[in-house]
């Protein structure tokens, strides 16, 4: 499956399939969820929820993918993603495009 953000494929011919979605509410483990608020006393990254995040942007684009095979598509064009947060220590991540199958 190709997934790009511009609005086209290069040398391709489109047709628009419909919307591909994909998403994940993700939370962190609470050990490291305290962990994390005692970081935001001293600073910097709180690397726990960058994986988190990580993770759930990846999770949501496997998701998107597979919604756009059960469409037909040969591809995803542009593709967005988004983020709530859903309550303290989980964040929803969705990612969606535009399913398009290649013609001619």
């Amino acid at each position: 499956m190709i997934i790009v953000t511009t609005d086209f494929i290069t040398g391709k011919q489109l047709e628009t399939l419909g919307m591909a979605k994909g998403s994940v509410v993700q939370s962190k483990h609470i050990g490291k969820d305290i962990m994390a608020g005692l970081k935001t006393v001293v600073g910097g990254e709180l690397e726990g929820y960058t994986e988190m995040m990580n993770e759930a942007r990846s999770i949501a684009t496997k998701r998107m993918s597979e919604d756009a095979e059960r469409l037909g598509a040969d591809a995803v064009i542009c593709v967005r993603y988004a983020s709530s947060a859903i309550m303290q220590g989980a964040a929803e991540v969705i990612a969606y495009g535009t399913a398009v199958k290649f013609v001619g």
